[in-house]
């Protein structure tokens, strides 16, 4: 039976995996289901923050939540000049004969510490399984047709699929930083609140009513609160 820390690394790190494989056999060619997918993670995951990480903060009364709030959406801004928006839709064309490092780099940084307070929160577990399946199939989508070596894409691939549980793994067998994840889950919820609500600004271009647009961020915020 598999335990249920051995379960929050594994259920990220196979949705990173379940995305890119979905990416892989459907090779989205419309932007629309890819819209759609990225609609109900951002309101899973905005609603994950706000139903269940934002309570969890602010009853740790011993630090200032709202600095570290503060700071993980500041991080996230400036992870997103680096990543230029990849971990909420943005595919942006770059030279196919070689991996954009920088950007890889960003995703990787931002995937491990978002993974951090991922042991104690098991609702944040789920956050970033959905998560992870929308960023790994715009990960796949931006590396595999890279003219580099199929190993050097799998590699990428798998690395920033175990980000997040390396996260995770560091964090808890880090003696010396354990009184330290109220506040990295803060910096955290900063962070995913930056994400979630670009990705639901960003999904209505024109401000036009799209109802199936309407049931997938309903659906999204409803199965969070169930959590």
């Amino acid at each position: 039976m598999v335990s249920s820390f051995s379960f929050n690394y594994l259920l990220p790190f196979f949705g990173a995996l379940l995305g890119m494989g979905a990416a892989f056999v459907v090779k989205p060619k419309s932007p629309k289901g890819l819209k759609l997918i990225l609609s109900f993670s951002g309101a899973f995951l905005l609603g994950v923050t706000i139903f269940h990480l934002l309570p969890t903060v602010f009853r740790a009364i011993y630090f200032d939540a709202g600095l570290w709030i503060v700071a993980g959406l500041i991080l996230q801004i400036l992870l997103e000049y680096l990543s230029q928006g990849a971990e909420h839709g943005h595919m942006h064309s770059h030279s196919k004969e070689k991996l954009p490092w920088i950007l890889f780099f960003s995703l990787c940084l931002h995937a491990f510490i978002e993974g951090t307070p991922m042991g104690a929160e098991q609702a944040l577990v789920w956050g970033i399984f959905i998560h992870k399946i929308s960023i790994g199939m715009i990960l796949f989508l931006m590396i595999w047709p890279l003219k580099i070596s199929s190993s050097l894409k799998v590699f990428c691939l798998f690395l920033f699929a175990a980000m997040s549980p390396a996260g995770s793994f560091f964090l808890a067998n880090s003696s010396g930083l354990e009184m330290w994840k109220n506040a990295l889950t803060a910096l955290v919820v900063g962070m995913l609140l930056h994400i979630a609500t670009t990705i639901l600004f960003e999904s209505n271009k024109g401000h036009v009513f799209n109802f199936q647009k309407l049931i997938t961020i309903l659906l999204g915020f409803g199965i969070s609160y169930l959590l």
